[in-house]
């Protein structure tokens, strides 16, 4: 950790500061300086170009006004004041070619030198040649717009700074991170590496305060996770989370409806049942197996079907499900049990009507359990080469989203209910031949 007589940096954002390339893009984890540095330079620059009886001009480009406020009074006026260089801020009135007016901040140091703060525009972004730095670049509007504005504006021998923390795949900071060409360099700085040098925070505090595996990854780890390519946003599943889901104690004794994804080696076998009550399906129970044997498997099944009414049970019937799925349709009746093979149609159908179930918010799913919601948001819809749509998901010890596909199977079943067959049994007369032998 470096330090001077009024301002403490970490060795992180030393090497940054450090770093005088053209061209440098940081992705740094929340709340860990990346601004504060940046600024440093900044004013650090205009120091040195002033002491030699010239000027500049840096732009700060952020997100909306508030944030340049914040980059312009929390960064560069304090560094301004470490540097005993006075300097004027103004507040004033940035109108672009669009004719849309915009509020800047600028700072007039006693050289000449100018660095102006603005929310980042298009129109702002081509509105004066300089420096510049792009602040949070990953969650600015229309950042390719943005950056197509920009560029002519900096090719002049223009230095450019990026810095943000990732926001997924779909902007394009995302894709400066990802060129690979010597031009840029990067810097790349999570939560951990961040402690290791100095950053006062205590991790696992974090991580568990957040509760949220991939807002987890992606603000402090760093990492590019899309959220849009996620079948089931975690906004989604909370809409539809109970406290009273997942109790078998709260069956009501309706009509049960089970879906069966079948694994018996590496992944999970899993059962997930749902009640009707009014037009609300809830989760009774969701059975998860590993490695269990077949026989475990059945056993399993049967005492699903023992507790509850079971109306209707969907399986999935790919590979070494075919004996499963047939064995179940001789034990409880073909009306009552469907195999399903997984081709990349009916999954695509099964992930619609289960999503549909999410969305409706006719489905209640156990509220808290962290395992089973990363198992349902891991899921995600790919866009193949030749506009195919196929679903898939890593995997991990949690297993391959076998509880998303489990709980799609189980509304698949209830949209597929065939009607109850119901009889009475008749006795029928004895038949004159054959009452002598019935005596």
């Amino acid at each position: 950790m470096a330090s001077s007589s009024a301002l403490t940096l970490y060795d992180y954002q030393c090497r940054w500061l450090a770093d005088r390339s053209r061209f440098k893009i940081a992705m740094f984890a929340r709340q860990t300086g990346k601004t504060f540095a940046t600024t440093l330079e900044i004013v650090d620059d205009c120091f040195e170009v002033e002491s030699q009886g010239r000027r500049t001009r840096w732009v700060i480009l952020s997100r909306g006004e508030r944030q340049a406020r914040e980059a312009m009074q929390e960064g560069v006026r304090l560094h301004l004041q470490a540097y005993q260089m006075a300097a004027d801020v103004i507040e004033s009135e940035f109108v672009g070619e669009s004719g849309q007016a915009f509020k800047q901040l600028e700072a007039r140091l006693p050289g000449g030198s100018r660095i102006i703060a603005l929310p980042a525009n298009p129109d702002t972004a081509r509105g004066y040649s300089g420096n510049v730095f792009l602040d949070e670049f990953a969650i600015h509007k229309n950042s390719r717009a943005i950056w197509g504005a920009l560029f002519p504006v900096v090719s002049a021998g223009y230095k450019v700074r990026i810095t943000s923390t990732p926001k997924g795949k779909a902007n394009k900071f995302y894709e400066l991170w990802s060129l690979d060409d010597p031009l840029w360099h990067k810097h790349r700085i999570d939560i951990h590496q961040a402690v290791r040098e100095g950053l006062p925070r205590d991790v696992e505090e974090l991580r568990r305060g957040l509760n949220d595996p991939d807002l987890w990854a992606q603000e402090y780890l760093c990492q590019f996770v899309d959220e849009a390519s996620a079948w089931l946003s975690y906004d989604l599943i909370n809409s539809c989370e109970s406290p009273e889901a997942g109790d078998p104690d709260r069956y009501q004794g309706g009509d049960v409806y089970i879906g069966n994804d079948i694994a018996r080696r590496n992944d999970l076998w899993v059962a997930w049942v749902l009640e009707r009550v009014g037009d609300v399906l809830w989760t009774r129970e969701i059975v998860t197996l590993r490695r269990a044997t077949f026989a475990e498997q059945d056993a399993t099944m049967d005492a699903l079907f023992e507790r509850y009414r079971v109306r209707r049970l969907a399986m999935d019937q790919t590979g070494m499900g075919e004996k499963p799925t047939e064995d179940a349709q001789r034990r409880y009746g073909m009306h009552r049990v469907e195999g399903i093979l997984f081709t990349a149609a009916n999954k695509q159908t099964l992930a619609q009507i289960g999503k549909q179930g999410f969305e409706d918010r006719k489905l209640r799913v156990p509220a808290g359990d962290l395992e089973l919601r990363q198992d349902l948001h891991k899921l995600r819809k790919i866009v193949t080469p030749t506009g195919g749509v196929r679903f898939d998901a890593d995997t991990d010890a949690l297993g391959h989203a076998d509880r998303a596909w489990a709980c799609f199977l189980a509304q698949y079943a209830v949209t597929n209910t065939f009607s109850p067959i119901d009889y009475t049994p008749i006795t029928p007369s004895p038949d004159p031949v054959l009452k002598g032998f019935c005596a």
